[in-house]
């Protein structure tokens, strides 16, 4: 079979021929979800690096026994035309549902409700700031937010992205520099760096920000006394490692997720799709903060 193998830090994503995966769920990949660890590991910066070389691509949509699924290959390899899936990972995608659109579901969906919902329990009286609310986590942000009644703020660093926030949900979106003088009650942040630390003072009493990512650059940790005497809490989300130490609670949000797009309260977006070839334009695309909405490889 065909797959996008990466041999050296930094290196090309090359299509070779590779061997079928062995086990016994495996998908006919019809699409690959492209995040941002990806990216990492392809620059050496993933903090739990894999050894090379290797197959990006931790979630699929596809088939597997005549059904239509969405699926956590069991280790990785998803950039390929079939991938080994772990049935505890593996789901229904919604009849009406594109397979690009099931490949942007589940990693931007969980990564946002479990944070939004099971940790700090928003509702309609938070006023919620989702920082690049363009992008893929982004928008589920802003989608699942809203569906609790929110009122949804979001940042982008075009004009162009900020409409495509106001089209995802937010009832409003602004630049970057123009968050100094909000006040909320959460603060979503996939960004990280900089952001995340002027990001601290727009906080409410009780309020928290939840570090999903580093995108723009590693976390500066605000000190233990400057948030008890804001009265303020940071939230850390990680999904792969809350699925190894808390599986249970991950698989009940994957089914409330679907459950929600099954009645049309979230609609996983896509922003733009590649052939498995172009991997490395995808990627391009991301690093170059230029796209919105989830990006996708379709073998």
């Amino acid at each position: 079979m065909k797959a996008v193998v990466l041999r050296e830090v930094g290196g090309d994503l090359t299509l070779e021929d590779v061997a079928d995966p062995s086990g016994d769920a495996l998908v006919e990949v019809r699409a690959a979800g492209v995040n941002f660890a990806d990216i990492l590991i392809r620059r050496g910066l993933y903090p739990q690096m894999p050894e090379l070389p290797y197959v990006l691509g931790n979630e699929v949509a596809g088939d597997l026994d005549g059904r239509r699924v969405v699926a956590f290959p069991r280790a990785a390899g998803g950039y390929a035309e079939r991938v080994d899936v772990d049935p505890q990972w593996t789901f229904p995608l919604p009849d009406a549902a594109s397979y690009p659109a099931g490949a942007s579901f589940l990693t931007t969906y969980l990564t946002a409700h479990i944070p939004l919902v099971h940790q700090l329990h928003i509702s309609g009286r938070s006023v919620v700031l989702v920082h690049a609310g363009s992008g893929g986590v982004g928008c589920a942000a802003i989608q699942l937010a809203k569906n609790r009644g929110a009122t949804v703020i979001a940042t982008a660093s075009s004009e162009e992205k900020r409409a495509f926030a106001r089209r995802a949900g937010a009832d409003e979106a602004v630049a970057y520099e123009d968050v100094d003088e909000l006040r909320v009650d959460v603060v979503f942040d996939p960004v990280g760096g900089e952001v995340f630390t002027r990001s601290l003072p727009l906080l409410n009493p009780l309020g928290a920000i939840v570090a999903v990512g580093f995108a723009g650059g590693l976390w500066q940790d605000p000190s233990v006394q400057w948030l008890v005497g804001r009265n303020a809490s940071v939230v850390g989300v990680y999904l792969g490692r809350l699925m190894k130490l808390r599986p249970q609670l991950v698989n009940d949000a994957a089914e409330e997720l679907l459950a929600m797009w099954g009645r049309g309260e979230i609609d996983p977006l896509v922003g733009a799709t590649f052939p498995l070839a172009e991997a490395g334009r995808a990627h391009a695309l991301i690093e170059s903060r230029q796209h919105v909405a989830k990006v996708v490889l379709e073998p």
